[in-house]
């Protein structure tokens, strides 16, 4: 669930129950079609169709509709649906009532009992960061 602070930063409640702050919010009833490269913690609660990269935390929360190909730090799904294949450089996790179709790619994953997967799992470290070979491809 996602809020926003006295000053208007927008924050989730992260693992612990804790409010963390969001770099990026896309809310319920928004709808984007594209590139999204980011840095620090980014939540999808909308529709986003396209390419998502990074070095920190995705979270896909309840409502969302994404179809796109992932490469992040951490991807979390805490409801939702998600069409593609998701890379992790350290750890992917599907939480009840989330649908993934795809393959996953993470050195850690975690599945919750009842969350729909189909697509391939493997479980072992990524080659680089996304945002790093970006980076090396701009400067070359």
């Amino acid at each position: 669930m996602s809020t926003t602070d006295p000053e208007g930063a927008p924050k989730t409640t992260g693992q612990d129950g804790s409010l963390v702050e969001l770099s990026a919010l896309l809310g319920r009833g928004t709808r984007y079609s594209g590139k999204l490269y980011f840095e620090g913690r980014v939540r999808i609660e909308g529709q986003f169709e396209g390419e998502i990269r990074g070095d920190d935390v995705l979270v896909i929360g309840d409502g969302a509709e994404v179809v796109a190909d992932i490469e992040v730090g951490v991807c979390i799904i805490v409801g939702g649906s998600v069409r593609g294949n998701i890379r992790a450089r350290e750890a992917i996790e599907l939480h009840l009532p989330a649908i993934v179709v795809g393959d996953l790619h993470a050195p850690n994953v975690f599945i919750d009992r009842g969350v729909q997967f189909e697509g391939t799992c493997r479980m072992a470290p990524l080659d680089e960061s996304p945002l790093a070979a970006e980076r090396e491809t701009d400067e070359a």
